[in-house]
């Protein structure tokens, strides 16, 4: 349970309360709800490393095995595919280490834990994406400029199918995961990965142009690959974008605030504000009561409160709901 800023500096709203070992209790932070949310982001991030270490292992399998294939065949499409698959794996190294340092406990420097550590990871993913879409593209640019013949066609094919399954496989279990424990770079990782499972397939359609005599197919297909890698790394970036800057989807805001209002004994919302801090979010609100609320009152309605919200929003790690007494003149909402 987070510390209430009952009355949001209005003592006259329930300054008569008596007893200092009371306020000394309602000041005091709720010590079995602290270790549930604890033991909650402990788990968490503890599945996600897990989803990490081995969509890695698959993923740096599938690449390893493209590779070896790149070299028999010389396919710049699959060349570019491989490149693509080896810096999804890598992707998963960041995030791995973000799990863990999320996992940190608090302190008096960082308040808020390390959670933040997510974001920053996603930061180093987009970065990769760039990095694999510039290799592709010089690659397949470079193959255009001084074409080389493609051995093997049968081989590429079944390369680009090898890479289709290995990272449909990984992007289902990130995703799965990903919304299981709300981490939002675990679901775009996925959504990443899915996407290179179908640049993959485009390398068996570059095998299929080579073998119907249009030999330029494989490096045009490398290109194409590119060009879905920078689509990827537009959405990629759009989405760390928005979590540097604290965005959150209206629509939790919407349930927040009618989950708020709802509860007996409040009698408006106002001033919510959500934030994702790795893959739990924060918010903190001020409803509006009655004047004649005692501290005590006050303390278990925003308690009300709060479990309210986390019900609503399952990945809401805490919650500070400031009680304020209503004015006659408030206009009061829901």
């Amino acid at each position: 349970m987070t510390g209430h800023g009952h009355g949001h500096g209005h003592g006259h709203s329930h300054g008569h309360q008596p007893g200092k070992s009371r306020l000394r209790h309602l000041l005091t932070p709720h010590s079995h709800d602290s270790a549930d949310r604890v033991d909650t982001a402990l788990e968490t991030s503890k599945r996600g490393v897990r989803t990490l270490i081995w969509s890695f292992a698959a993923l740096f399998v599938t690449a390893v095995a493209q590779l070896a294939l790149v070299l028999v065949t010389g396919s710049v499409a699959l060349l570019g595919d491989t490149i693509h698959n080896f810096a999804d794996a890598l992707t998963a190294v960041p995030l791995g280490i973000a799990f863990m340092l999320g996992r940190r406990a608090a302190t008096r420097r960082y308040t808020y834990g390390l959670g933040r550590a997510e974001d920053l990871a996603g930061v180093l993913v987009v970065l990769l994406i760039a990095a694999s879409a510039f290799l592709a593209g010089y690659e397949s640019i470079e193959r255009l400029l001084d074409p080389r013949p493609v051995q093997h066609l049968w081989v590429v094919a079944a390369a680009g199918v090898i890479g289709f399954a290995g990272n449909e496989l990984v992007a289902r279990y990130r995703i799965t995961v990903g919304r299981e424990i709300g981490s939002a770079a675990l679901v775009a990782d996925g959504l990443h990965a899915r996407t290179d499972g179908f640049t993959s397939l485009a390398v068996v359609l570059g095998a299929a142009g080579v073998a119907v005599g249009f030999p330029q197919a494989d490096p045009l297909i490398g290109l194409a690959i590119t060009v879905a890698i920078l689509f990827v790394l537009r959405d990629a970036a759009k989405e760390v974008f928005r979590r540097l800057m604290d965005a959150v989807d209206p629509a939790d805001v919407d349930r927040a605030e009618r989950a708020a209002a709802e509860v007996p004994g409040v009698l408006g919302t106002r001033d919510l504000r959500m934030r994702w801090i790795g893959h739990s979010q924060r918010a903190e609100l001020a409803v509006s009561v009655e004047p004649g609320l005692t501290v005590t009152e006050a303390h278990h309605l925003a308690h009300e409160v709060e479990q309210r919200l986390r019900q609503v929003l399952p990945r809401l790690a805490e919650a500070v709901v400031h009680t304020e007494p209503v004015n006659a003149h408030e206009i009061v909402n829901g």
